[in-house]
């Protein structure tokens, strides 16, 4: 194992010792805050320290199978051992550079999936829809939960705008990379000569805000309108004004909700929507600013970034920041995302472990 990544985990075999100091003191104990906030951290650097401490003991094993090798009598035992603990070692040694990588708080979180159309037309707005069905098919077999919050269709049954929202277990963190230009080359539907298009869309991916630790946002800057809501619904959705838009004034964020059949759940949906686009704005500026020193492709947010490529007449997807070229196109628009978005989460924890040996040795 590498040296800093040594010096870090002896860090939190430190810091154990002071946890369980602090954790058994009185005035600790009586502040449930504090006592909540260090138990917490206990846990955490607890796990890391206990694979750390059978990391020591397996390789002070190894060392000791390696010392007898040279005995005939104990040399068969001595090499199952040598077998044995250097597997383990591999295996602990993946383990704990993952529990080093640093953690976003958000993976764990539900999270809006907005995409829309851009350049070529009704094409684009095709492309949209199956963007949204990939998504959604993918979102099916991960045992996610999906909502449409809002759609604006296209005369050919596609998307000029839709935002779905995904809820279930590390959504966000599954997701997060899909933010940017997606892409296609294909011959559409409406070609009459067989000529390959280009079109694009953007997807975004939002992080739905913990209520707890959301962003205040001030009901005086808010504009809330009412509308009647388009599309399927019945007579209840064509009779009333059940359609909310808000309009963050200070930013000149908008978002709405239409999909429910209430102008409250509407306006509740919408409230969450707008409060994670400006929490997402605050998120990219920072991103920005970070990525000025880092130069990082990964989780960048910008929507302008081509990213992606989808080319129907090879059956080939690439993405653009990390070099991945899969042959399996149309089971990738059928949802079959885990080779992609494990590359992408590969990727990212090589990016963090190298930010961490540049940080450790400056």
């Amino acid at each position: 194992m590498k040296p800093f990544l040594i010096q870090q985990l002896e860090r939190y075999a430190l810091r154990l010792t002071e946890l369980d100091f602090l954790l058994s003191r009185e005035d600790i104990m009586a502040d449930m805050t504090q006592f909540l906030k260090l138990s917490r951290e206990h846990a955490e650097v607890s796990a890391v320290a206990s694979r750390f401490a059978r990391f020591q003991q397996r390789t002070a094993d190894l060392a000791a199978a390696q010392a007898m090798l040279d005995d005939e009598d104990l040399r068969e035992m001595a090499e199952e051992e040598t077998a044995s603990a250097s597997a383990e070692l591999q295996s602990l040694e993946a383990e704990l550079q993952r529990m080093l990588l640093p953690k976003d708080p958000d993976d764990a979180r539900p999270a809006f999936v907005e995409i829309r159309a851009g350049t070529g037309g009704d094409e684009s707005a095709l492309f949209a829809a199956d963007l949204l069905r990939m998504y959604t098919r993918f979102a099916e077999s991960q045992g996610w939960r999906c909502e449409i919050v809002s759609e604006s269709v296209s005369e050919l049954g596609g998307y000029k705008e839709v935002v779905v929202r995904i809820e279930g277990d590390q959504v966000y963190g599954a997701l997060k990379f899909e933010s940017g230009g997606h892409r296609v080359q294909r011959v559409p539907a409406t070609e009459t000569q067989g000529r390959i298009h280009t079109s694009a869309c953007t997807v975004a991916v939002l992080a739905e805000p913990d209520e707890a630790e959301a962003i205040k946002i001030n009901p005086s800057d808010l504009r809330i309108d009412t509308y009647r809501a388009s599309g399927a619904g019945g007579q209840h959705i064509n009779k009333t004004d059940s359609a909310v838009r808000i309009t963050h004034l200070p930013t000149g964020i908008v978002a709405e909700c239409q999909d429910g059949r209430s102008q409250h759940s509407n306006k509740a949906q919408a409230l969450k929507v707008l409060t994670a686009r400006i929490q997402e704005k605050d998120r990219a500026e920072r991103a920005a600013k970070d990525a000025a020193e880092r130069k990082s492709l990964i989780g960048s947010g910008d929507r302008s970034d081509r990213i992606r490529t989808y080319n129907f007449p090879q059956g080939r997807l690439t993405d653009h920041r990390i070099n991945l070229t899969l042959y399996k196109l149309l089971t990738i628009m059928e949802g079959d995302l885990q080779d992609v978005v494990h590359a992408l989460q590969s990727y990212e924890a090589a990016e963090q472990l190298a930010a961490l040996e540049i940080g450790a040795t400056a």
